[in-house]
C-alpha cells in the first residue's frame, strides 16, 4: 500500500466516523502507531482533521455540527475547565476505580489522572485513547454504539455493561444545571449517565458557570447526598439552595487558578 492510498483510507474512515483513535486506525489498517501519527499529522496539515490526545476528529464546516463536535467543545471555557478538573483530580486517590463519562470537562480531568495508578471505566473513545498511551491506568471501555460527534459509546449494550460494575467515584459533565438538577442534550447520553451514577459510591459533576440556569432535553438527575457539584463560580441563590436542601455538596474551584490559567492561555 502506498502512502497516498493509506492517507486516502484513513481520511475516508475519519470522514465516515467523524472521530477515530490511534489504536483503532492501527488495527484497522494493520499499521504501527507511529505510522498512524504521521498520517494524522499530514491530514491535519491539509486542514482535514484536528489532532488531539489519542486520536483525531474531522473538522466540521457546518456551525451547527460544530456545536456538538468534541474538539470544538473542548476548547471552550478552557481555563475554567482546568481549574475545576484540578480540584476533582485531587479527590481521586491511587487504587480507586473511577467512571469517566464522555464530556469534555471529564476529558480535562482525565488529562490530570494519567500519572495515577487507577482502574478507569469509560464510554469515551478520546479518554480511552488518552489512557491507552500510558501504562499506569487500567482502562475498561464499555460496549455500545458510537455517537460520532462526541466520540462516546451509548445505547443498550453500554447501559448493560454499567449495570454489572461498581466504582468508587463517577465523574460526569452536563449541558446545564438548574434547581431541578443536572441536564443533558441527548437521551441516550442521559440514560448512560444514570447507569454510571447508580454504579458509583459518589458522583462528581464538573460544571463551569456557563451551565448555570440552562435546561436541555432531559434531566439526568436531581440532586442527592451522594452528589458533589464542582464549579468555578457561585450559582444563583435558587440553585445553591436546591443543592444544599438535597444534601449535595457545592465546591468552588479557586478563582486565582482560573485567572492564572486564562492569562497563560492568552499569552500563548
Amino acid at each position: 500500500m502506498t502512502n497516498k492510498q493509506r492517507l486516502d483510507l484513513i481520511e475516508k474512515h475519519i470522514r465516515d466516523h467523524r472521530y477515530a483513535d490511534l489504536h483503532t486506525l492501527a488495527a484497522r489498517f494493520s499499521i504501527s502507531l507511529s505510522t498512524v501519527r504521521r498520517a494524522l499529522n499530514e491530514l491535519e496539515t491539509k486542514g482535514i482533521l484536528r489532532r488531539h490526545h489519542g486520536g483525531a476528529s474531522l473538522i466540521e464546516t457546518d456551525e451547527v455540527s460544530r456545536e456538538y463536535d468534541f474538539i470544538a467543545r473542548d476548547q471552550r471555557m478552557a481555563a475554567e475547565k482546568f481549574a475545576i478538573a484540578s480540584l476533582i483530580a485531587d479527590r481521586v486517590q491511587p487504587g480507586m476505580t473511577v467512571i469517566l463519562d464522555g464530556g469534555t470537562s471529564t476529558y480535562a480531568v482525565a488529562r490530570l489522572l494519567t500519572a495515577k495508578r487507577l482502574q478507569v471505566i469509560t464510554n469515551s473513545l478520546p479518554i480511552a485513547g488518552l489512557f491507552g498511551e500510558v501504562g499506569t491506568v487500567e482502562t475498561i471501555v464499555t460496549g455500545g454504539s458510537i455517537y460520532n460527534r462526541l466520540g462516546v459509546l451509548v445505547g443498550p449494550l453500554c447501559e448493560q455493561s454499567l449495570e454489572h460494575i461498581h466504582a468508587d467515584i463517577a465523574i460526569l459533565g452536563g449541558a446545564g444545571i438548574t434547581e431541578s438538577g443536572v441536564w443533558n442534550h441527548n437521551a441516550l447520553i442521559v440514560a448512560t449517565q444514570r447507569k454510571m451514577i447508580a454504579a458509583a459510591e459518589q458522583s462528581v459533576f464538573a460544571m463551569d458557570h456557563s451551565k448555570f440556569g440552562r435546561k436541555a432535553l432531559a434531566l439526568t438527575a436531581g440532586f442527592n447526598p451522594r452528589f458533589t457539584i464542582v464549579t468555578d463560580a457561585k450559582p444563583d441563590a435558587a440553585i445553591a439552595r436546591a443543592i444544599d436542601t438535597a444534601g449535595a455538596r457545592l465546591t468552588l474551584a479557586k478563582r486565582e487558578l482560573v485567572e492564572s490559567r486564562r492569562a497563560g492561555t492568552t499569552e500563548r
